[in-house]
């Protein structure tokens, strides 16, 4: 008998990579071994020397294929097992083992939007439907559009064990959201990419695809985002550990440090307006959804809790911005002695 791995991958693309994925048969019993792949149609090979390494650091239940079946997260490496110069992975393992005990742990709310075609899920053949603001959150037919793709995305993501905590409508139609976590660094960004490869082959099947585009449509539209709500064991117990972490994100040159590693793009969505603060300016503040930072009303109250990055752009690549948000706020407790 046998099995079917799933072999998941992020290529080389720039500005923003994509997910590569093929399927290897594999006896019942049987490790994930490494694999190959052809890096010269990945951008990230030659042709002359195109053999790269996929390293499994991952696996979880297909829900798609059922039974024995995995999908499996991979590393790519050179094939002297060097980590690839793609792989943003490598660079997060030690980040988070050098903080792992403040025991950051994180929850990732990942935006996207639905398109039929060239046009968003629920736009009309000619013009601009009503105005944003109905559809968050809303119900019904003429608000809402793709549910149908959402709900199995969600069962599908139930079903490999991920740490899917929640789903909802965003402001524009065909817009949606899920949060993965609250897990660790590497859990959350390593079940955020299966997710996300799960959401465009759930949405295979209904002929729509899904997009990570920060700005999906110009004009008076939200963006979407990835906001990163992040705390350590010191955030979670006191709120002086909340105000240091919202302290160190904006020292120096940490913002501009932080925002052009969060996504492409960002400065089409960071403008100011449509629940952002501009890409160029860095805030905190309680309950305020124009700030780079924003505390949750209820963190202020109970004076413990976490902060949510708001900055982090839909198309943001996991394994980056918890390495940034770890090192930075996690250095910066440490040399408070607040741990």
């Amino acid at each position: 008998m046998t099995y079917k791995a799933e072999y998941i991958w992020i290529d080389g693309t720039s500005p923003t990579a994509k997910l590569r994925s093929k399927t290897r048969i594999l006896a019942d019993g049987a490790e994930l071994p490494t694999w190959g792949f052809d890096g010269s149609s990945t951008n990230q090979a030659v042709g002359h020397a195109s053999d790269r390494v996929l390293k499994p650091v991952f696996s979880c239940p297909d829900p798609i294929r059922g039974g024995a079946d995995v999908l499996v997260m991979c590393e790519v490496l050179n094939t002297d097992m060097t980590p690839h110069e793609s792989n943003t992975r490598a660079p997060l393992t030690p980040i988070a083992e050098q903080f792992a005990g403040q025991e950051p742990i994180f929850g990732i709310e990942q935006e996207y939007t639905f398109f039929d075609g060239a046009r968003p899920l629920g736009f009309p053949v000619a013009g601009f439907p009503a105005a944003q603001g109905g559809y968050y959150c809303g119900v019904g037919s003429d608000e809402i559009f793709g549910r149908d793709i959402v709900e199995k995305h969600l069962e599908n993501c139930l079903t490999a064990g991920l740490a899917i905590s929640g789903i909802n409508a965003e402001v524009m139609p065909g817009q949606w959201e899920f949060q993965v976590g609250p897990v660790s660094p590497l859990e959350v960004s390593d079940q955020l990419w299966i997710a996300r490869w799960l959401l465009y082959r759930t949405a295979e099947d209904f002929n729509v695809s899904a997009t990570l585009d920060p700005k999906p449509v110009k004009g008076d539209w939200n963006g979407a985002g990835a906001h990163t709500n992040f705390s350590t064991k010191a955030m979670r117990e006191g709120y002086e550990a909340i105000i240091t972490a919202c302290e160190s994100l904006g020292e120096g040159s940490k913002p501009l440090d932080h925002v052009k590693n969060y996504g492409a793009g960002i400065d089409e969505r960071l403008t100011g307006l449509h629940e952002t603060a501009p890409w160029n300016e860095y805030s905190y503040g309680v309950s305020d959804r124009g700030a780079s930072v924003r505390i949750p009303w209820q963190v202020e109250v109970e004076q413990k809790g976490y902060i949510e990055d708001r900055r982090p752009n839909a198309n943001v690549d996991p394994y980056v911005v918890t390495r940034l948000i770890v090192e930075t706020c996690c250095t910066a407790l440490e040399k408070a002695g607040q741990v």
